[in-house]
């Protein structure tokens, strides 16, 4: 038989009422989707995954990067934030900007790079950008392009840049970002998946703040989850 800690009781027991509470409110289905087979996580264990599937190329996803911002304030320590970047709009050059997100994650840029990115495709006089005057730029960005945005926005040399966007580790994050998308049935973008159980969007949500108490409400049912079975 397992016993848990006082304190752990104590954890679990709040938990308890804090989920029965809402659960009355969240419906399974409308507010929120399974995820089956539930997907593997890439956070450490005992922390709580909060995946965004989004791209840089998205005008929704852009306008949602506040609200993101403002949902990494509100979450609890044991949640953890993760971007996964979609490609399925090719006309938009999704693709290119998967690539581009992959090879500053594996340079250890993201941090510098991420939210100028977002700027540099929609912000004013931006440089990226995929759509001017209501139709698709021609020519479009290239890789060259976003290395030169790199090199400048975080410092890091624009050859090495090209070729990291070459290599097999970022085509293998590539294919597996592809993968996750499909597994979650990810058809839109901003879309948030919370600890590769449960998928969910404003929308569905109902709204923006509803939004941030239903991923809380999500991340505290899988802490009690993983308080009851330990």
């Amino acid at each position: 038989m397992r016993f848990l800690s006082a304190s752990m009781l104590t954890t679990v027991l709040i938990l308890t009422g804090v989920s029965a509470h809402a659960a009355d409110r969240w419906v399974e289905g409308k507010n929120y989707f399974l995820v089956l087979p539930a997907q593997t996580t890439l956070v450490s264990p005992g922390k709580v995954e909060v995946a965004e599937a989004f791209s840089y190329g998205c005008p929704a996803c852009n306008q949602f990067l506040p609200m993101m911002t403002e949902l990494k304030k509100r979450l609890p320590p044991q949640a953890q934030i993760v971007y996964v970047h979609a490609s399925f709009n090719t006309a938009e050059q999704w693709p290119l900007f998967q690539r581009a997100y992959y090879t500053a994650q594996q340079l250890n840029i993201v941090d510098k790079t991420h939210d100028a990115m977002f700027r540099a495709i929609w912000g004013h006089n931006a440089e990226l950008a995929v759509v001017e005057d209501g139709r698709l730029k021609n020519p479009p960005p290239t890789m060259d392009n976003i290395a030169q945005f790199y090199a400048r926005t975080a410092g890091v040399d624009a050859k090495k840049v090209i070729e990291m966007s070459k290599s097999f580790v970022v085509d293998m994050n590539i294919r597996r970002a592809d993968a996750w998308m499909k597994a979650c049935h990810v058809d839109q973008t901003p879309t948030l998946v919370v600890n590769g159980k449960y998928r969910l969007h404003v929308t569905s949500a109902g709204g923006v703040n509803e939004l941030y108490e239903l991923v809380d409400w999500l991340v505290q049912k899988e802490s009690l989850a993983t308080a009851a079975s330990r």
